[in-house]
């Protein structure tokens, strides 16, 4: 049920770009979203197509950009990739970690005719 929520945002901000662009069609809708998320695409997807149906938008490609998850160590700045979930910085030990990448959830941009 989050990814349907989710989805109605992004049909909703890409039907506003297509009317604030004058558009006709819309072709394609690019995604971000971070690996942190816990967002599966495939269900965007699914709930892309169901609720784009008689929109301008039906039809339209929905393209998914993932970003890993990313953090750096707020003890020595060094930054890395946090891997199963283990946030402990691998040069220093230290648990206190700032997240830099992997929560972003936007819509890049909409390709419109």
């Amino acid at each position: 049920m989050h990814e349907l929520d989710i989805t109605q945002g992004i049909v909703n901000t890409a039907l506003q770009a297509g009317e604030n662009a004058g558009a006709r069609k819309i072709r394609s809708v690019r995604v971000k979203i971070g690996a942190f998320t816990g967002v599966e695409p495939h269900c965007l997807e699914f709930y892309f197509n169901v609720l784009t149906k008689d929109t301008i938008a039906a039809g339209a490609e929905l393209v998914v950009e993932i970003t890993p998850l990313a953090a750096t160590c707020s003890a020595c700045r060094e930054p890395f990739a946090p891997q199963e979930l283990c946030f402990k910085c691998p040069s220093c030990g230290s648990p206190e970690v700032e997240i830099t990448s992997g929560r972003e959830l936007c819509v890049e941009s909409v390709d419109v005719w």
